[in-house]
């Protein structure tokens, strides 16, 4: 059976975003009296009291600078939930997070342009989308996003797609 790695946002990046965010503005830690905010950095659910900060991040664009490639018009930020100071990150052998949701699967490749997506309607299709997604040769990664916001939650990517269910930073 394939599974597939969640990535959280890097440690070395959330330093960063901490101190400034992709849209070069400070973030501004808050206490979630509510809890249930979706984690970036640890890939969960903020608890009631815990410290967190809204940032503006760009996947595509930091996956980019990385691998060389040019998403061209694709790259763009958006806001993501993490904690506000550094955290353990997410718990080994978690699995894929955020599944419980409509998800939009959408797919890159090694260039950085988008090949397509895929709404995911029930926890049950998630992993099944995923190896669907990888069946194509061309997909390099994919986004998990959140419908109802169109939020990045976090990548996969094809390199690893066979390795744990998920993995520390």
């Amino acid at each position: 059976m394939t599974t597939h790695t969640p990535h959280p946002i890097p440690g070395a990046v959330l330093k960063e975003l901490r101190t400034l965010d992709d849209a070069g503005r400070p973030p501004v830690p808050r206490t979630d009296d509510e809890g249930g905010a979706p984690l970036r950095c640890c890939l969960r659910h903020s608890t009631p009291g815990e410290t967190v900060a809204l940032v503006s991040y760009a996947p595509l664009r930091r996956w980019a600078a990385q691998t060389g490639a040019d998403p061209g018009a694709y790259d763009e930020q958006g806001p993501v939930f993490i904690h506000a100071e550094e955290c353990t990150g997410p718990a080994p052998g978690a699995g894929l997070p955020f599944t419980h949701a409509h998800r939009t699967l959408r797919r890159y490749s090694a260039d950085g342009r988008i090949l397509g997506g895929r709404l995911v309607e029930t926890s049950d299709a998630f992993a099944p989308a995923l190896t669907e997604a990888f069946a194509d040769p061309e997909v390099a990664l994919v986004h998990v996003r959140a419908v109802e916001h169109g939020c990045f939650l976090y990548e996969v990517r094809r390199d690893d797609r066979s390795a744990p269910a998920a993995e520390g930073r």
